[in-house]
């Protein structure tokens, strides 16, 4: 799953891994918001990128411009968005909180952040595997 896991309240994310666990399944789980106050300060940052790039997106529509300078929804659905999605973002402890209360032990679980070099952002991920082949 990638940028969505954010989007499932802590019982429904367990529940999903736990699916993955019951059918033996691995499962990867990649998440580039975070919930820090730099992340948050990039989304502001980011609500902004329709301002400068509008006028360029193919095919043209006039109310792609209304709803970016006039009424700028755009925009703020950019931002409302970012912001709350930072919010919701599980940090590694609550997703290895998550896997320790799951009924099978016999998984494989690493929980961390990648740090990547600027301009790439942090990636938060989770992944999950059988410790042995399919049963």
């Amino acid at each position: 799953m990638f940028t969505s896991f954010h989007h499932f309240p802590f019982d429904e994310a367990r529940n999903i891994i736990q699916s993955a666990v019951n059918a033996r399944q691995g499962i990867g789980i990649f998440e580039i918001t975070r919930r820090t106050p730099s992340a948050i300060l990039f989304m502001v940052l980011w609500s902004f990128t329709p301002f400068f790039f509008t006028p360029f997106v193919r095919p043209f529509r006039w109310s792609r411009l209304f709803y970016t300078y006039v009424f700028p929804i755009i925009p703020l659905v950019l931002l409302f968005d970012g912001v709350v999605s930072c919010l919701r973002t599980y940090k590694p402890v609550e997703l290895r909180e998550m896997t320790n209360k799951l009924t099978s032990t016999e998984y494989r679980w690493q929980a961390g952040e990648l740090r990547g070099a600027f301009p790439r952002p942090p990636v938060t991920y989770l992944i999950g595997y059988p410790r042995t082949g399919p049963v």
